[in-house]
């Protein structure tokens, strides 16, 4: 941020000693800390606002884009026949109950022991 090297950042500490005087500097600094802190948080308060219209613009944009291919494939494969009456599935328990035939369970035994 700051390109401030050692003899500039001494320099500043001097002057600050003069000026504030040493018995003010720490509470000074304390003061500049939260104003900096501040700035910072305003920062990325507003940094966070733009992130979002922009990310709000996107999704309206892939919207956009989602509607009109979506519009272009229904165009180009149109629905076809409706079915009147929808098809019950049964699930294979329930339709051995109904029939009266007993459900398919194969019985399991272990495999052959192979010589060695």
């Amino acid at each position: 941020m700051f390109d401030v090297g050692s003899t500039e950042l001494l320099l500043i500490i001097i002057v600050a000693v003069v000026v504030i005087g040493p018995k003010d500097l720490p509470r000074a600094l304390y003061r500049v800390g939260q104003v900096m802190g501040k700035a910072r948080a305003m920062s990325r308060h507003f940094r966070s606002g733009i992130d979002a219209m922009i990310r709000e613009a996107e999704m309206e944009d892939l919207q956009k884009k989602w509607a009109s291919e979506n519009r272009r494939i229904m165009e180009q494969y149109p629905a076809t026949d409706v079915v009147e009456e929808p098809v019950a599935l049964v699930a294979p328990a329930e339709a051995s109950q109904n029939t009266g035939a007993a459900p398919h369970n194969p019985e399991s035994s272990p495999a052959p022991e192979k010589p060695a």
